[in-house]
């Protein structure tokens, strides 16, 4: 029993040794529990090194761009411009041929439409009437003239002649009469001295009128200068009727509408048998040679200048890729020219960045069989230096 008594004691005593060692203070086993859990949480450098990186690269993709684009200028307020004619009529009348249709390509002096040629071609066959009339008596005095230059001297000499002659026998005549009246009356008879007496005033009544002949026929300078007048005035008619027939082929030549230059046909207007009136628009031709207007701002234009190299994206088209220069940069700003300029008051202004028209000229990349249309969208680049 003792013996029991013994073990049960040693027993029992295993409990109390243990109970009296130093028992686990909580806040230490907290604080141990915690310490795993905040190097968990703690951030590493590898988060640091990727945004480093990023970083890095970000900075070297703006260096490389800034250098890529250091020197350009680039809108995209551009567009294809070129010339667009309006076709208009010079005299009225009815269509009687139309040859286009709206996107027609035509060449230079192709007949576009007619207009009824009757009244013009009635017009013309009256002035070509006028004209032979007037040259036929330009033709007429002329000759005169030239008659007259040897008729009228011809005349005169006669003319003296004839005084000539009349004054031998008014001289005859004369001492015919003295001789009959100065001799005895016994010596002669009255019959003679009544003859001698009418002979003599017979003789001087002719002398008087190849005297007047005379005067007549020496005024042979201004005779001629009359025909050469005459002349001169028909000369002028026939001028007058070869400007009317001028007039009338023009007339004529208007009833035809003919391409001032090569393009394409647009906005047509009319129809076979329409009537249109002198100055009324058919249609438009537009030019085939293009250019490109790019409305830069006011700040991109420092560097720029003729002659600047321009690379040109369509946005119709974006495999097409053209290549210009900087032609001409316009004097003023778009707003400047615009219908209803801008008129900024001291009380309400507001600074607005301007756009200024540049003119870019396309040197390389169009295809001349397939033009651009105009008003295209494009996006022109131009390297300034």
């Amino acid at each position: 029993m003792a013996g029991t008594d013994m073990n049960q004691q040693t027993h029992d005593g295993g409990p109390e040794q243990s109970r009296e060692e130093p028992p686990v203070r909580a806040d230490q086993s907290q604080t141990a529990a915690a310490e795993p859990e905040e190097e968990r949480k703690r951030p590493g450098k590898k988060p640091l090194v990727i945004l480093a990186i990023i970083v890095i690269i970000v900075v070297i993709a703006a260096i490389i761009y800034w250098l890529m684009n250091r020197g350009l200028e680039t809108t995209d307020d551009a567009f294809t411009d070129g010339n667009a004619a309006i076709i208009a009529p010079k005299t009225s009348g009815y269509i009687v041929r139309l040859l286009v249709n709206d996107n027609q390509k035509v060449n230079k002096g192709d007949l576009l439409a007619e207009i009824d040629p009757k009244d013009a071609t009635a017009q013309r066959d009256q002035a070509q009437a006028q004209l032979g009339l007037a040259t036929a008596q330009l033709h007429q005095a002329e000759a005169q003239l030239a008659l007259s230059k040897v008729q009228y001297p011809a005349q005169r000499d006669q003319a003296l002649a004839s005084q000539a002659q009349a004054r031998a026998q008014l001289q005859n005549a004369e001492a015919a009469y003295r001789r009959q009246h100065g001799v005895d009356p016994k010596a002669t008879t009255q019959s003679n001295i009544d003859s001698a007496t009418a002979q003599w005033r017979s003789a001087q009544a002719e002398y008087q009128n190849a005297t007047a002949q005379v005067e007549i026929a020496s005024q042979v300078a201004l005779q001629i200068r009359q025909q050469e007048t005459n002349v001169e005035a028909r000369q002028q008619q026939v001028s007058q009727a070869e400007a009317q027939l001028e007039t009338a082929n023009l007339n004529l030549s208007y009833t035809k509408v003919i391409a001032p230059y090569s393009g394409y046909i647009t906005k047509r207007n009319i129809e076979l048998g329409s009537l249109v009136q002198a100055g009324s628009s058919l249609f438009s031709l537009v030019s085939p040679d293009i250019w490109v207007t790019a409305n830069f701002k006011e700040s991109q234009l420092q560097y720029m200048k003729p002659g600047d190299h321009v690379s040109i994206s369509v946005d119709a088209y974006p495999d097409l890729k053209l290549e210009g220069h900087v032609d001409s940069i316009q004097m003023g700003s778009g707003s400047h020219f615009s219908a209803f300029p801008a008129e900024n008051a001291t009380g309400n202004f507001v600074k607005i960045v301007q756009r200024v028209p540049v003119k870019i000229v396309i040197d390389k990349g169009l295809d001349p069989n397939h033009p651009l249309p105009l008003g295209l969208s494009v996006e022109p680049e131009v390297t300034v230096k």
